[in-house]
């Protein structure tokens, strides 16, 4: 499997290349030089394949010849060991939860395959692998979890003060051993940021052995395919196969991964991109002007992203061609208010609680079908309820079910350094903290 850069299609490396720069010098990201096909038997008989086995014929077909295929099936059968079930709603709505993994987000599913792919990779008496992850939520607790005690790598998680909820935070900061918490005084976007410019230090990377955790890591974005083609096999079981998409997007790692099935084969009608008031891409599908803006904190904190680094991957896939992707993509953006009466509603119309994000996504689809009669839709959920507990009202609160592993993290001692934006305060503290 050979990787180039989206700034630079020239730039060829191998896969562990790319897993371990995570984010070639040129600040691209790194997309395969080739998308191939999947087997058109296998999707028309997807239905009667496990997730598991779902995702080794897709990661198989995509990294041909870059792991053995007896070990690759180890690493999905480790990874990949809780499910991503499509819940029926009604007739026409559907919604994937994506929230059964340890760390009760989506992310379970790139963060632990790719810890293990690195551990695959990693050789011993090599140099310590540094992972910086930046998170507006989930994605620091589903990286935590995933490289907990693995051998011979740290990970540095940055976070933005103030903007993540209090049991997210905690996933952060109760790890101890390998895991590491910064608590940064800004956005997202600003811990974003540092992360970049780590990787562009050339004292840093001289130094240290640095990668990423984010979603602009391409191993990240590989098993994140697994669950769409999953969720397309539940629903051709009940004969439905004409499908739309509804995703939650703040980074656009997930919808990106999504349009990465789509290209791999997955027979898919239509993606919605549903943001909350951080709107970059509905405004440019509107105007066909990109213009990123200061992130605003919002109820729906892993979406609160101004800057999504994974947008550039997605112009990619259609070859920076606006027109051919608007024909694949819609897109729309709701304010926490919208955010607050969507909650009600579905629990109301359906007894279902669903987390912020998830409820953005549920609008975007219901406002899609309402232009679409008899449009079957899948809304993702990716996130666990319980996360959010300051979201709901009293009744609602009580009757979510808070998992065990969330009761033993609250017993914990958190524990994080507290940092401002300056690039050479997180500097300093990667060159002198280890």
């Amino acid at each position: 499997m050979k990787l180039y850069s989206t700034n630079n299609h020239n730039l060829s490396v191998d896969f562990p290349t790319a897993v371990f720069n995570s984010m070639p010098l040129d600040k691209g990201l790194y997309m395969p030089v080739h998308i191939p096909q999947l087997d058109q038997d296998f999707i028309d008989h997807i239905d009667q394949y496990s997730l598991s086995e779902i995702a080794f014929n897709v990661a198989s077909t995509l990294m041909k010849d870059t792991i053995p295929l007896e070990d690759l099936r180890k690493i999905i059968d480790d990874a990949i060991n809780f499910e991503a079930p499509v819940v029926e709603l009604d007739s026409e709505t559907y919604v994937l939860e994506l929230f059964h993994g340890p760390s009760l987000a989506f992310k379970d599913f790139g963060a632990r395959f790719m810890s293990r792919i690195m551990a695959y990779f990693l050789k011993e008496n090599e140099k310590t692998l540094d992972v910086l992850v930046a998170t507006s939520g989930d994605t620091g607790g589903a990286v935590a979890l995933g490289f907990l005690g693995v051998d011979n790598t740290r990970v540095t998680i940055l976070y933005p003060k103030g903007k993540v909820s209090e049991i997210q935070e905690l996933q952060l900061c109760t790890n101890g051993q390998n895991i590491h918490a910064i608590e940064v005084d800004g956005t997202f976007d600003d811990c974003q940021a540092l992360v970049k410019q780590a990787f562009a230090d050339e004292e840093l990377n001289n130094k240290l052995r640095l990668t990423s955790a984010n979603s602009i890591n391409i191993a990240r974005l590989i098993p994140q395919t697994f669950y769409y083609f999953n969720a397309y096999a539940q629903l051709k079981r009940q004969g439905k196969t004409d499908i739309v998409f509804s995703v939650p997007s703040g980074n656009f790692g997930n919808i990106g991964a999504g349009l990465l099935a789509y290209k791999l084969g997955l027979p898919v009608k239509q993606f919605i991109a549903a943001t909350n008031v951080n709107d970059t891409v509905p405004r440019f599908l509107q105007s066909g002007i990109y213009e990123t803006r200061p992130s605003v904190q919002t109820y729906a904190n892993a979406m609160d992203v101004g800057a999504p680094s994974n947008w550039v991957r997605i112009m990619d896939l259609f070859k920076n061609d606006t027109a051919a992707l608007k024909q694949v993509v819609q897109s729309a953006s709701y304010t926490d208010e919208q955010t607050l009466q969507a909650i009600k509603d579905i629990n109301a119309q359906y007894n279902y609680i669903a987390c912020p994000h998830t409820a953005i996504a549920w609008l975007a689809l219901k406002a899609y079908q309402q232009d679409h009669n008899g449009t079957v839709g899948v809304f993702l959920s990716t996130a666990h309820a319980c996360k959010f507990p300051d979201i709901f009202p009293e009744d609602m609160k009580a009757k979510i079910e808070i998992p065990a592993q969330v009761k033993a993290l609250e017993v914990k001692e958190k524990k994080a350094t507290a940092m401002n934006t300056s690039f050479e305060s997180f500097k300093n503290y990667l060159l002198t903290s280890y």
